[in-house]
Formats: C-alpha cells, sequence, structure tokens
C-alpha cells in the first residue's frame, strides 16, 4: 500500500479536523495519481486508508459489509443529536431500529402504492407556482421537497416556502452546516483531551449545543401539533401516526429513548428535503446552460404524453432519458473547484440521504484485515472518495462535461446499480456504498426524476437576459456553496411555459392536486 509523502501527510494533517476540508477532496485526487488508487497514511493514532478504486471499494465495502460498515466516533456529531444520529452512528440496535423506520416507510413498495400521490400533487403545486411565479423557483424547489417530506413523515404539508413546515425545515439544517463545517471545529476524535475543554471557553462546543436545542425545539413543535391533532380524533397517512398507533399497541421498541424516536422523524426530513433540492437546483442550472439537453428530452417527452397530460411515474420506462439526466446531475455536480488551476473534482451527497461533503463519510473497520497482500488494522478509518471515481476519466470521458448519453446503457435506477456485484457497470457513487448507502435512495430518485421530467414537459429554459444591455448574462457553472453543505448559489434563469396548452394542463391538474393535498393542511 502506497504511502504519501510526509510533507502532503503534513499538509493533510493541517486539514483534517473530524471532517475534511475543501482542498482536502482534492488532494485525494492528487495522491491518487501519484500513489496508486489505494493508499494510506496516519494521523497521530489513526490509521486511514484510502480506496479510489471501484474494485477495491466492492470487495471491502459490499462484500466483507459486516466489518466495514462502522463509522470513526465524531464528537461534534455526538453532542447535535446527543449520540441519536443515523449517520454517524454507530451500528446498535437504535441505529437499525432507525434505520429499519426510514427502509420500510420508504421503500419502493410503500413509495409507489402510497407515497406517490403525495409527491404528484406537490409536483402539481411546483408546476402552478412556476408558471406563475417564475422568478421564485430557487424557493419553489426547496418548498417542494420539505412539503412532500413533512407531509410523508408528520401528516402536514408546507403551504409557502415562509411556512414553519418550509423555511424551519432548512433553517434547523443550516445550523447543522455551521457547527460541522470544515475547519470550524479543533481535531476533538484525533486528538480526545480537547473534548474536555470547558464549554464557556469552548465556542465550538457552545455552538454545536446551540443548534442541537434548536433542532428539538423545531422537532418538538412538530411533535406537539401532531399529538393535539391526535387529540381531537383527527389521525393522517403519516409515518408519525403510524409509529404512535404501533406504540400504543405495542410499546415503543426498547432501543429507542424518546429523543432517539423523535430525532429519526428529524433525520427522515432533513434526508428527504435537503440533498434532492440541491441535485434539482443543479438539474436547472446544467438544463439551462445545455440546450440541447433539453431539446433531445423534449422529443422523448413530447412522444409519450403529449400537452394533454403531465409526465407520471409510470411513464419511467418509455422515458430513458430522464433517467439518464438524473445520473448525470448525481456525478456533475457540486464540484470542487481546485486552486492553482489544477483539475477539478465533484463533490458527493452525503451517504446518509443529507448534506454533501468533499469525500462522504468515512467507514471504520472493526477487525484486522488484508486486501491484495495490503495489511488493514482494526479501526483503520476508511474513505471512499466518490469524488475521484465519479470523474475517472477511464469511465467518464470528458467529464466536466453535463452528458447523459453517457447512461444510456445504464436503463435502471441508481439502488439497482448500487446493489449489483457488477461493480465494473455502476453509474455513480453519489448514494454512498455498502450497508451505509443512504436509506432515502428510493424516495430521492423518484423526486428527481418526477421534477425532471414535469419541468422539461412544461417549461424552456435559458440564460437570463440584462433588460438594459440585452446581453446574455451566463451563469457559473461553478458557483456553489463552500465547506460542508453544497448547493448552487441562487442564480436566476428565464423559465417560459412551453404553450398554452401546458399552461392549461397544468392548471386543471392543479385543482385536482389542491383537493387531495387538503388532508396535509
Amino acid at each position: 500500500m502506497c504511502i504519501p509523502a510526509i510533507e502532503d501527510i503534513q499538509h493533510f494533517l493541517g486539514h483534517f479536523t473530524g471532517l475534511i476540508s475543501d482542498l482536502i477532496a482534492f488532494r485525494f485526487a492528487k495522491w491518487a495519481k501519484e500513489y496508486g488508487p489505494i493508499f494510506s497514511l496516519t494521523v497521530g493514532p489513526t490509521n486511514i486508508v484510502v480506496l479510489c478504486d471501484r474494485r477495491a471499494a466492492h470487495k471491502l465495502l459490499v462484500e466483507k459489509g459486516n466489518i466495514y460498515s462502522e463509522r470513526p466516533h465524531n464528537h461534534v456529531a455526538d453532542l447535535l443529536s446527543s449520540g441519536e444520529q443515523i449517520s454517524f452512528g454507530s451500528l446498535t440496535p437504535a441505529w437499525r431500529e432507525k434505520r429499519k423506520i426510514v427502509s420500510h416507510n420508504f421503500s419502493p413498495k410503500r413509495l409507489d402504492e402510497d407515497h406517490f400521490k403525495v409527491q404528484e400533487a406537490e409536483k402539481t403545486v411546483l408546476m402552478t407556482n412556476l408558471l406563475h411565479h417564475p422568478e421564485t423557483f430557487y424557493q419553489e424547489i426547496r418548498r417542494y421537497t420539505a412539503s412532500v417530506v413533512t407531509s410523508i413523515t408528520f401528516g402536514y404539508r408546507a403551504p409557502t416556502y415562509d411556512s414553519f413546515w418550509g423555511r424551519t425545515v432548512y433553517d434547523f439544517m443550516d445550523e447543522w452546516t455551521v457547527c460541522l463545517e470544515p475547519g470550524v471545529n479543533p481535531p476533538v476524535d484525533e486528538f480526545p483531551i480537547l473534548q474536555y475543554l470547558p464549554t464557556p471557553l469552548a465556542a465550538w462546543k457552545r455552538r454545536a449545543l446551540a443548534a442541537r436545542d434548536h433542532t428539538y425545539e423545531f422537532l418538538s413543535e412538530a411533535r406537539d401539533r401532531v399529538e393535539k391533532r391526535r387529540a381531537k380524533g383527527e389521525k393522517r397517512d403519516c409515518i408519525m401516526d403510524r409509529l404512535l398507533d404501533e406504540s400504543e399497541k405495542q410499546g415503543r421498541p426498547a432501543a429507542l429513548t424518546e429523543r432517539g424516536f423523535i430525532n429519526a422523524m428529524g433525520e427522515v426530513v432533513e434526508g428527504g428535503a435537503d440533498t434532492t433540492a440541491s441535485q434539482l437546483l443543479t438539474l436547472i442550472l446544467a438544463l439551462t446552460l445545455y440546450p440541447e439537453v433539453q431539446e433531445r428530452a423534449r422529443r422523448e417527452i413530447d412522444a409519450v404524453c403529449g400537452t394533454q397530460r403531465s409526465p407520471r411515474w409510470d411513464d419511467f420506462s418509455s422515458l430513458p432519458y430522464i433517467n439518464c439526466i438524473v445520473k448525470e446531475g448525481m456525478r456533475w455536480r457540486p464540484k470542487q473547484v481546485c486552486p492553482s488551476n489544477h483539475s477539478c473534482v465533484p463533490y458527493i451527497a452525503n451517504p446518509s440521504g443529507g448534506r454533501s461533503t468533499p469525500v462522504g463519510f468515512p467507514h471504520r473497520v472493526t477487525q484486522d484485515d488484508e486486501y491484495e497482500g495490503m495489511f488493514i488494522p482494526k479501526d483503520s478509518i476508511v474513505f471512499l472518495p466518490s469524488l475521484v471515481i465519479n470523474y475517472d476519466q477511464d469511465f467518464y470521458k470528458d467529464p466536466d462535461s453535463f452528458k447523459p448519453e453517457r447512461y444510456l446503457s445504464h436503463p435502471k435506477l441508481a439502488n439497482d446499480y448500487a446493489g449489483s456485484p457488477d461493480w465494473a457497470n455502476r453509474d455513480h457513487y453519489s448514494y454512498g456504498i455498502g450497508r451505509r448507502i443512504c436509506p432515502g435512495i428510493h424516495l430521492a430518485e423518484r423526486n428527481q426524476w418526477r421534477i425532471a421530467a414535469n419541468l422539461l414537459w412544461a417549461f424552456e429554459f435559458s440564460e437570463p437576459v440584462n433588460p438594459e444591455t440585452g446581453e446574455i448574462e451566463h451563469l457559473d457553472p461553478e458557483a456553489y456553496t463552500p465547506g460542508l453543505l453544497q448547493t448552487p448559489l441562487p442564480f436566476k434563469v428565464q423559465i417560459k411555459v412551453r404553450s398554452q396548452a401546458h399552461a392549461e394542463t397544468i392548471q386543471r391538474e392543479y385543482a385536482e392536486a389542491l383537493d387531495f393535498m387538503k388532508q396535509y393542511e
């Protein structure tokens, strides 16, 4: 196993603060070229193994998932969640209960037989809002993803972005982002003595505890609203009501504390709203920058749907290019801009289904192991930097360009390739890998496909024109927020409905959607 030079390790140590800084993503890509696709380094007492190889990732993180699915300890994450968080947590009985809740309630069967009604109705609300107020697309995309997941989870929708179930969802997630931002915390996991700093003397600790309290305030208010509704005899078709009904009959699972139970609901909301909104905004950015992609997609959609109805999920097999667009959006962005004009590499979606990080969340091996003669000691931290794999030029020609056609040979959903033993044919790694793969992958795939198909069916996207000069104001494809949360910076696009017939269909479907969504108000 190749080991980076001492000056590189010193550079790494300067940036390693629990989560990885922006420059480390670039550093991993550089080391992979210099030392090979599998290398290791040591930071204090911690051994770190980096896998930039598809085969090695599959052989270790998938085939040996029983020993490679733990997480290294993250003290700040524990402060934020009182140690009750799926993304960072160890494989405890509580973790398994929460994972089971998410997996069961967001299974393909549950989504396609039940939750799809919410997604379809909120999709139509989104189309109508864009028809009348296209300039609000950035907030409307965020409202859509929040409303879908809060309706499914708590039985309440977000009628506007500024409502409790809209903006408040993003407010508490933004606080988490600040607390987990690369570089804002000391290396408390590498040097545990720092964890004992008195809270009054540790700004990072006070910040994390305040964010924890604000998050719990939101979740407690959400829980109270559900309880008050139920006290009036009103039950709704949502996860919270089903779980409360089960608890009344059978008792809550012994492994789940009250805080763990409500935190699980918060994680469902976080995972279902934030990352999907970021990826949908990425798709709008890409479609605007690549009008030829819009044209090709519309030819496919028009042949199937015409103008009298909008695309539906059961059109999936008839609209393969839309699936390609979704996959390419997951691979293409967010993308890191590297220093000194070096080649750039992408960021990837958080494997928990939440935030975006440069190299994903690390795994930890629970016993000594070896791979092709290379020794991997117990408790080594193992990174799968999907940024490197997703931009590997041996698999993706011209990786900087947005080319959905590169996925025409991948007609299935991402979860089908993630679970396949054919590791060389995986589409992308943006949902993670192995037992730690995003449990909300089925919801995310359906949300992205549904909105991409409908946006392309209904609207034309183009770069804005300066009203005074008449000049096109070109968009910056690299303009993303820095650090942990990776989402496009607010941008402007021209959104124009394709025809009066499309507008009339949207308005007709809107009336039906509003009638359905009344039950979630």
